[in-house]
């Protein structure tokens, strides 16, 4: 337990992103995308705490913090910016999503169009975004410079974004609520939760707050609060 401070890496102020209504992601690379989040929302990161109170890591390394977006509130375009290994196929090269009242409507890559779009076609939910995750751009991860084709290692290296399953427990209260419940407030459902990076080093994300006013969070890729 007394090393997770030197693997998890949420920015310092954790608690500041409670406040945000909304974020808006833009690059060079082409993303234009904003994203809304469920009123009563938790930024969850890879430390979790068992009901006998031990603190444990699931998912090693970790670098993300992490919340579930409000289903069918999402507009604009995202771009990946790393290839995406999904069922033992490549998906790289112009991959990228247009997304309108938090559905995407078209889903473009130059390799592996197909197995994209046979992903968000599965169920109703695959269409629909079940996490939005920040990673600093210098993580670990991507410094080592290597693409693992595994999402599980893969993810901690920028920040991504989720196609499917969302999760309950980034609502407040969650313990208190049922499935349905947190459904009703925003968490999106579907078989299934596949992660593709979208980090780059000039990313940039604003994020709205509840009273209205803008701050900037992430700036060339890394934390600014």
């Amino acid at each position: 337990v007394h090393i997770l401070k030197d693997i998890v890496h949420p920015p310092a102020n954790l608690t500041q992103l409670a406040l945000f209504k909304s974020l808006h992601y833009t690059n060079a690379l082409g993303p234009d995308l904003t994203v809304e989040l469920p009123r009563t929302h938790i930024w969850e990161s890879g430390a979790d705490v068992t009901k006998a109170g031990q603190t444990f890591v699931a998912n090693m390394p970790t670098e993300e913090c992490f919340i579930s977006p409000m289903k069918g509130k999402a507009e604009g375009i995202v771009y990946s910016s790393k290839p995406l290994s999904y069922q033992g196929q490549l998906i790289d090269n112009g991959f990228h999503f247009v997304v309108k009242d938090g559905k995407i409507v078209e889903a473009h890559a130059e390799k592996g169009e197909d197995v994209l779009r046979s992903a968000i076609s599965l169920d109703e939910g695959a269409c629909y975004f079940g996490e939005v995750a920040l990673v600093p751009y210098d993580s670990p991860i991507n410094n080592t410079g290597i693409l693992f084709y595994n999402t599980l290692f893969d993810e901690n290296a920028s920040c991504h974004v989720a196609l499917g399953r969302g999760f309950c427990d980034t609502i407040d209260g969650f313990e208190e609520k049922s499935l349905e419940e947190c459904q009703a407030m925003g968490v999106n459902d579907s078989m299934i939760h596949v992660d593709f990076m979208i980090g780059t080093k000039d990313l940039e994300i604003v994020a709205e707050c509840k009273n209205g006013k803008n701050v900037t969070i992430m700036k060339n890729g890394k934390f600014t609060i």
